[in-house]
């Protein structure tokens, strides 16, 4: 991994970065040395954990399959020490996802590692596996199809050189297709042949766009796909999985008869064993999807997710992307948006989350160009419905818990303010959901007027309960309906007892 990232302003200085990958099979961890632009990997560890193993019908995780994960975890987090908060990203897969009641788990994992873990959709996971593997392919073949096979889902990509394009998570992975198929340990040739329809089936829903878009390079990515190379490898030449290389492992799965009688080049104990499963996922892709020959990257996930976390520590952070592309789509008027977001952060003032310096001022911008995103929908009730939006759309960038709290503070931009809602966010997220929420609103209010040339002239004092909106007297004078409204909005926070003051201050 060694690349140059282009930028507007100067290299910063030399500094040390790390993602962590808990997938639905293994864990991942890399390090990184960002040396004014160039990367250089400092560490690599992974660990078998076998989480989706562990994930029980009622899609809860067993004691044993935990207690594996917070083990690795504990590892990991020894190497991590000294690295700062904010230069880390641990992100959770198809397996946490899925799993029931899992915040309790997240805050074992996240003090086990010593920062947060985060879990991410299934189409953010995707677009940071592109991201990942794209690296050092320069601008040959510029229409790329990539194929992440994990343990509990698959991602499928297309993309324009550093664009993806079609993004798809799909519930199909290397593991769950192992317990559904080969679950005894028995390779018949009616387990492979259900196996390998069932994969073409989850497939052909988003086949024909995928085929209609095309591709001049295929990529796979994955502990799966890198095995199916170097079982097919030992008489090859070249660095290519084809279709007929498939069949010829298919052949020798169906020859073994039984997973541990499978004697495979290059293919370990550990892999081995859910090998069939993907295979048997692979070569589904491969006959939907009409792929002809696909090159294996040593690129995934985590690296992705290291361009992403230097993105956000230098040049660009993704999720404004992610921001602006929603508020387009849903056709939010940007102008008025602006606005409330550059009077929100003037109120709220140096206040930031202690977590991570500028997310305080980030997040709620973001709240603020998306408050009116339910307005798509309907009028009434329109923060509800810009909740329900921002709580299932892909937002580019954001995790699960972040769109959540992105969800909350446009729900409760107006309207009864709900702290359960708050309450219900994991618990280090609510101080910080608490102010930006109420600062939100003061915001909204200032400019309900929808004036294009105001500024409000007004600052926040905040201490505990209490919100003191200190306003330029004569600013005030000319706008009673502004009057009225706060007068509202105090009524309103008194129903959650918090206590809000207007302050007319004389010039």
């Amino acid at each position: 991994m060694n690349r140059n990232r282009e930028t507007g302003d100067a290299a910063p200085g030399p500094q040390t970065v790390a993602a962590v990958d808990l997938g639905s099979n293994s864990f991942h961890m890399i390090v990184v040395r960002d040396d004014g632009g160039k990367l250089h990997v400092v560490d690599r560890l992974k660990e078998s954990v076998r989480l989706a193993g562990g994930l029980s019908a009622d899609r809860r995780l067993d004691p044993d399959a935990a207690a594996r994960a917070l083990a690795c975890l504990e590892r990991f987090g020894q190497r991590l020490q000294g690295i700062p908060a904010g230069h880390v990203r641990a992100v959770g897969t198809n397996t946490l996802r899925r799993a029931r009641d899992s915040d309790a788990f997240l805050a074992e994992a996240s003090a086990a590692l010593g920062h947060p873990v985060e879990v991410i959709y299934g189409a953010e996971e995707a677009r940071l596996i592109y991201g990942g593997v794209i690296q050092d392919l320069g601008t040959d073949h510029p229409r790329r199809l990539v194929i992440d096979i994990g343990g509990g889902s698959t991602e499928v990509i297309v993309g324009e050189l550093a664009r993806p394009l079609l993004v798809e998570s799909l519930s199909l992975g290397a593991v769950v297709q192992m317990q559904r198929f080969f679950g005894n340990g028995k390779i018949s040739r009616k387990a492979w042949q259900a196996a390998v329809t069932d994969a073409r089936l989850t497939v052909e829903p988003i086949a024909r766009a995928y085929r209609k878009a095309g591709w001049d390079l295929a990529i796979g990515a994955s502990g799966s796909v890198k095995s199916i190379l170097r079982a097919a490898g030992a008489k090859k030449t070249d660095e290519t999985i084809t279709p007929a290389d498939l069949k010829t492992l298919a052949r020798a799965l169906l020859k073994a008869g039984k997973v541990d009688k499978l004697d495979l080049p290059g293919v370990s104990d550990e892999r081995r064993a859910i090998f069939p499963g993907g295979l048997a996922v692979l070569t589904g892709l491969f006959e939907s999807l009409g792929i002809e020959a696909m090159r294996v990257s040593d690129k995934a996930l985590r690296e992705g997710v290291v361009a992403d976390l230097l993105g956000r520590l230098h040049d660009h952070d993704a999720r404004e992307d992610g921001v602006l592309a929603a508020s387009q789509r849903y056709d939010v008027d940007h102008a008025q948006a602006e606005r409330v977001a550059a009077t929100a952060i003037a109120l709220l003032g140096d206040y930031d989350d202690e977590r991570a310096t500028g997310m305080a001022p980030r997040l709620l911008r973001w709240a603020a160009l998306l408050h009116e995103i339910g307005l798509a929908i309907s009028h009434k009730g329109y923060h509800k419905h810009g909740e329900y939006i921002l709580r299932n759309a892909d937002l580019q960038g954001f995790s699960r818990t972040d769109q959540a709290v992105l969800a909350t503070l446009v729900r409760l931009h107006r309207g009864r303010f709900r702290a359960d809602l708050v309450d219900a966010l994991p618990a280090d997220w609510r101080a910080l959901a608490y102010r930006l929420a109420l600062v939100l609103r003061l915001a909204v209010i200032l400019h309900r007027g929808r004036d294009p040339d105001i500024v409000p002239p007004a600052w926040l004092a905040v201490e505990k309960n209490a919100l003191s909106l200190h306003c330029d007297a004569d600013w005030l004078d000319e706008r009673p309906l502004t009057q009225a409204d706060l007068a509202r909005e105090s009524e309103l926070l008194a129903r959650a007892d918090i206590t809000l003051h207007t302050v007319a201050d004389d010039s």
